[in-house]
């Protein structure tokens, strides 16, 4: 559609607003018939911005699918687009519109809480700070501060209790009974003695453990010297404890504070991971499925979610890390900025040390998408979707899914994944070695591994899947054909899977026998994305069993497809190392120290090595 023909299809209301518009920033509500808001939007130029969604050529479907909804259009003029973003945020808030990525409000996030006095209450605090003492956070959840709470009684017996329990003990509590408390309440401890215990505690609230461990073994060697062995064994056990706690939780050198945002998105949901850094440690993580509406991009859920998350009252630490900046970075850093009253960065992990930080988050959200999508009543939910879509007789409680994979041909191998109505069936799994075909024939390797796998079932009499899918299109569903006819399997419902055209995900054409036109369903839903679900997974555990097949047939292989890694460097490498085991455990930074390596390098063979 030509821009003249798209001007010529908007509503005659929409054009009077269209003619009038300021081209200052601000902010837009698109409102349906009912005059329910549909979607709000900032603007550096309100003219421009608005009018984009009429008279521009190529919209994306949401935006395509929004417009048709839109009867009228409500502007608010800002002086600055900071401005205007902080509007959009209450705005969303406030009308939840059906196009907008919406989170859920968490009201507050709780703190470790380190009171004043002679001796000092160590507790778990949620709300305003009003009360004067130390504060220690935000923690993810309440079970978070819980757990740090515990670890810190066991090593430093601090007390927990209230003042008003304090302040009537006559005599020692059970805390102290089971070693959680030196029982202050009776001057069982020392004014003095307890105090640097509670400098213990702030220093390592603040990142200072390894100052407090070397505080502790001058103790324990004083009492050492001294004969004092029951003091000498609590401090021994405290130093044992702090390093308990620093293995668990510490994973860099900085005292600084961050925050790293992890994203995963499959199959119609996103989860965001946020991993709070304070101090040097990992105090948690706490996770997010926004409500997203269908066809939204990756860019607009982030930038979504860091407005969202630090203008609703979280506390913003000086640096954000992602592992792309949204396009709209450099207004929500300086919205961020005068929220907190001062500068709030954000920046994309690109290597060593954020890279790494950005890896753990990004796992931890792939993993928490995974177990979020085999949830029991997820998936009964889209099995029910996935019979009605495909005209089922009955639910299919028992899938196979089967890919092919292979490099340029060599060392291929056939995947079989099976899911039932709890979620993948992993004891079912299975991987075939494929040989006695030509190189790069995808073909002839499905038919190989269908054939190997429905005649080992009809031979043991095991009851066969109640669908079975293959990743492919037309070629593929013909082998599969082929094998079940030949093998007089009649009563198995089969289809192909492929990526369409653009290969884009959503977008995936799924094919049946005798048919000459896929089926194409919406990108919302639940019957796709069981499919899709299925389909990544078949292809993930094809992916790693090959690769651990090339990893078997020596590193010098693996190391020769990566760009840059000529045979001198691997030489060096192997030389330096050892082995390729030793190659695959090592960081960034030690692999740069063998020669000739340089930290670019270095953090080309790691990325390979562990995608």
């Amino acid at each position: 559609m030509s821009e003249s023909d798209a001007q010529n299809t908007i509503k005659p209301q929409i054009k009077q607003i269209l003619a009038h518009l300021s081209k200052k920033p601000g902010v837009y509500q698109m409102l349906d018939k009912d005059g329910e808001t549909l979607y709000v939007g900032k603007a550096k130029n309100l003219s421009n911005r608005v009018k984009s969604y009429f008279v521009k050529q190529h919209l994306s479907p949401k935006t395509e699918l929004l417009v048709t909804y839109i009867e009228d259009i409500h502007t608010t003029v800002t002086d600055t687009e900071t401005e205007a973003l902080l509007l959009e945020n209450n705005l969303i808030k406030k009308y939840k519109p059906r196009f907008n990525v919406i989170f859920r409000d968490d009201k507050s996030y709780p703190f470790v809480f380190l009171s004043g006095g002679e001796y000092p209450r160590l507790g778990y605090h949620r709300g305003a700070k009003k009360e004067k003492g130390d504060y220690f956070g935000p923690f993810p959840s309440t079970s978070a501060v819980r757990q740090s709470l515990s670890l810190m009684q066991k090593v430093f017996q601090i007390r927990q209790c209230e003042d008003s329990y304090f302040a009537n003990r006559s005599r020692p509590c059970l805390q102290y009974q089971i070693k959680r408390c030196t029982a202050p309440c009776v001057n069982y401890i020392s004014k003095e003695d307890y105090a640097k215990d509670v400098e213990n505690v702030r220093l390592f609230y603040r990142g200072k453990s390894d100052q407090v461990i070397s505080r502790l073994q001058k103790k324990m060697d004083k009492a050492s010297e001294s004969l004092e062995f029951e003091l000498a064994a609590r401090f021994r056990d405290q130093i044992k404890q702090m390093r308990h706690v620093m293995q668990q939780q510490v994973i860099s050198g900085t005292a600084s504070d961050l925050d790293v945002v992890g994203v995963a998105y499959a199959s119609g949901t996103c989860c965001i991971l946020l991993v709070f850094i304070r101090n040097g440690m990992i105090v948690g993580n706490k996770t997010y499925y926004p409500k997203v509406p269908k066809h939204s991009e990756l860019d607009e859920i982030v930038s979504s979610f860091l407005t969202f998350y630090y203008l609703s009252g979280a506390e913003t630490p000086k640096q954000v890390f992602l592992e792309k900046l949204p396009e709209d970075s450099a207004t929500i850093s300086e919205a961020l900025s005068q929220h907190k009253q001062s500068k709030v960065t954000l920046k994309a992990a690109s290597r060593g040390q954020t890279k790494e930080w950005q890896d753990f988050a990004n796992k931890n959200a792939q993993h928490s998408l995974r177990a979020k999508l085999n949830s029991k009543s997820n998936f009964t939910k889209r099995l029910l979707e996935l019979q009605k879509a495909l005209q089922l007789e009955a639910m299919p409680k028992y899938v196979e899914c089967f890919d092919i994979s292979h490099t340029q041909g060599n060392q291929t191998v056939g995947s079989c994944v099976v899911f039932d109505e709890n979620g993948p069936k992993k004891s079912d799994y299975r991987i075939f070695n494929i040989s006695g075909i030509e190189p790069g024939d995808d073909y002839a390797a499905m038919e190989q591994v269908l054939t190997r796998r429905y005649k080992r079932l009809l031979a043991d009499e095991k009851t066969l899947p109640d669908l079975v899918i293959v990743d492919g299109g037309k070629g593929q569903l013909a082998k599969a054909e082929d094998v079940f006819n030949q093998l007089d399997i009649t009563h198995v419902p089969v289809i192909g899977v492929s990526k369409g055209s653009d290969r884009k995900v959503g977008m995936e054409q799924i094919w049946f026998p005798g048919q000459h036109r896929p089926l194409l369903l919406d990108e919302d839903s639940k019957a796709l994305h069981f499919i899709q679900h299925i389909r990544d997974e078949s292809h993930r555990f094809a992916i790693t069993k090959h690769r651990h097949q090339r990893k078997k047939s020596g590193t010098k292989s693996l190391l020769e497809e990566i760009p840059g890694v000529g045979a001198k460097r691997r030489q060096a490498l192997l030389r330096h190392f050892g082995g390729w085991q030793e190659i695959e455990k090592a960081s960034p930074k030690d692999i740069a120290k063998a020669p000739g390596i340089s930290l670019s390098i270095a953090q080309k063979i790691y990325d390979y090595l562990h995608s």
